[in-house]
């Protein structure tokens, strides 16, 4: 846990408490602007908090009646306060692989990279791997390869130049950091000789190319025309991957990273594979839980293979039902469903590891057996989460088969929806999250065209949902992590990309998005009852602010950081 980042006051403790007539806190608050997100009580400027609950909520005074001999108090100064956000689609463990490998950032020429490379052959014995992240810099990666002073890529040769004695893999990035193609990874002459890569060797789906050059050789570069990466899955297998020990040392410098832009809970509705949810459970194990974590299930069928969908939620499925199984910071509850089956995922799925995905990529199942799946779910009270368009009319049949509307299962990633289509969500209960970060700021001005749609306000209307009173709560994706710029994009409706507001008359306040990130985040994760709000007997998670967000500029939003942040009343951050 961090220090407190702010100065403590002094002085003798109060009658009341040391006569016993109030309950002494651990540590007051004082001088702070407390947003709490309560309606009963949506402004304080002071907290008292004990057993890792808040146990006053307002002025000064109410606040010091329960300093005891042992609490410490601690002056913010005016700073804004939120209660700890909620990250929808966090896919947090992510930010933690990143600095599994070595990084390639400010590398604007070829040489450069070598003598990156160069600098870890040497750290490194004869014939190991050689893996790093991809070239350019995080978290998009963008302008490549007209970045580097050559304005390509680097070969094969290149890359023996700088490592001659170990083989070597620039992976590539995970697609939708940037959300544009191809993506790109290169490989040495000693990592295609290890992998069985040569002059014959046939690329394992129409997305990917093996380059060539003149004389037919694989020039060491690779790239796929798919967001997700399948060549380190495939072709270049042999290469190291992420490790589920790997995964879950990395996991407490994800959830730091995280908790640096004041996020104290995730909920990962995209599923999770089996892999990071063992290294989820190692880290929890070991204390070192700091992030309050709410897992969907993610099934792998090819590894279930033909087993009647119904029947395996009989069998094991029924502890995912509600709020599932786990505690305070750890939870797995619900499954991650898809329709559809590909042979580019089937591919991905036979390797080890997930890679960057961290869930299976052969969770999707053809119609007729997700049915089958969802309405058992239905009928056992357990709730599923879908990601892609098409699941919203499944989940309407199954609702005709098995009521779902008290089950909040959750609609993801939503881009664009009709009136009919928000009153459907309104009518089966369930939440929605949002990817603003890409249906908003990257592809806004886009989605129009390639979607057919009659009028902008249809991307991501938020203010539709709002008006229908259907939970909103915002996400980053992992692109980037702080959620401050989601909330700006709720507020601003503003695409860099295309200069503009994109559906202006979609835009939410600054209450009602902040709302979506605090009071639906504990909606979403079932807890509504012990978070998202500041007030006496809720969890002690907060978050204090670099800026209040209700009185900056609408620019200055999305870059709002957290000086401190708290979970259950200990600090986790702090600066």
């Amino acid at each position: 846990m961090s220090p407190s980042p702010f100065p403590e006051i002094g002085g003798a403790a109060s009658a009341e408490v040391t006569s016993g007539a109030a309950e002494a806190a651990e540590t007051i608050l004082l001088r702070g602007r407390f947003h709490s997100m309560e309606p009963a009580q949506p402004q304080a400027e002071a907290v008292a908090i004990a057993g890792g609950r808040f146990l006053a909520v307002g002025e000064a005074g109410a606040a010091l009646r329960h300093r005891g001999p042992r609490t410490r108090v601690l002056d913010l100064g005016g700073a804004a306060v939120l209660p700890g956000l909620t990250d929808g689609h966090a896919h947090m463990d992510r930010e933690g692989l990143r600095g599994l490998l070595p990084s390639l950032a400010g590398c604007r020429s070829i040489a450069e990279i070598q003598a990156r490379i160069s600098d870890l052959a040497r750290q490194a014995r004869p014939g190991d791997w050689i893996v790093t992240m991809p070239v350019g810099d995080p978290p998009f990666y963008l302008g490549l390869p007209g970045r580097l002073a050559e304005g390509r890529w680097p070969t094969r040769q290149e890359l023996d130049a700088a490592a001659p004695d170990n083989p070597v893999y620039i992976k590539p990035i995970w697609g939708y950091w940037r959300h544009t193609l191809p993506l790109v990874s290169i490989a040495s002459s000693r990592a295609l000789a290890l992998a069985g890569i040569g002059r014959a060797t046939p690329p394992p789906s129409p997305d990917v190319e093996i380059q060539r050059d003149a004389a037919g050789d694989p020039t060491g570069v690779f790239l796929e025309n798919s967001f997700m990466p399948l060549v380190e899955l495939t072709l270049l297998r042999a290469a190291p991957g992420f490790t589920t020990a790997q995964r879950a040392a990395s996991l407490p410098a994800a959830m730091a990273a995280y908790h640096a832009h004041g996020t104290t809970a995730i909920f990962e509705g995209h599923g999770v594979a089996g892999e990071l949810l063992d290294a989820y459970r190692q880290v929890h194990a070991s204390g070192r839980m700091t992030m309050r974590t709410h897992l969907v299930a993610s099934p792998s069928w090819r590894a279930l293979g033909e087993v009647d969908p119904a029947a395996l939620v009989e069998a094991w499925g029924r502890g995912l039902a509600g709020r599932g199984l786990g505690d305070d910071v750890f939870r797995v509850s619900g499954i991650a469903a898809e329709v559809g089956v590909t042979r580019e995922n089937r591919l991905r799925a036979s390797a080890e590891t997930t890679g960057w995905a961290g869930f299976h990529y052969d969770a999707g199942l053809e119609r007729e057996r997700a049915r089958a799946l969802l309405v058992a779910c239905a009928r056992a009270g357990i709730r599923v989460t879908g990601i892609w368009p098409n699941m919203l009319e499944l989940f309407a049949e199954v609702d005709r088969i098995a009521p779902i509307r008290d089950l909040r299962w959750v609609f993801g990633h939503i881009t664009a929806l009709s009136r009919d289509q928000v009153g459907q969500i309104r009518d089966l209960g369930l939440g929605v999250t949002t990817h603003t970060n890409r249906y908003i700021r990257k592809e806004g001005h886009l989605l129009a065209e390639r979607l057919g749609l009659d009028t902008e306000e249809a991307i991501v209307p938020l203010r539709w949902l709002a008006e229908a009173g259907v939970p909103v709560c915002l996400a980053t994706d992992n692109v980037p992590i702080s959620l401050f710029p989601p909330i700006a994009q709720a507020v601003t409706r503003w695409s860099p990309a295309a200069g503009r507001a994109i559906g202006p008359g979609q835009a939410l306040s600054r209450a009602e998005a902040l709302g979506c990130v605090t009071r639906n985040g504990a909606w979403l994760t079932m807890e509504e009852d012990q978070r998202g709000r500041i007030a006496p007997g809720l969890f002690a998670d907060l978050a204090v602010l670099d800026a209040d967000p209700f009185a900056v500029a609408e620019a200055a939003l999305e870059g709002i950081r957290a000086r401190a942040t708290m979970v259950g009343g200990a600090f986790v951050h702090a600066v």
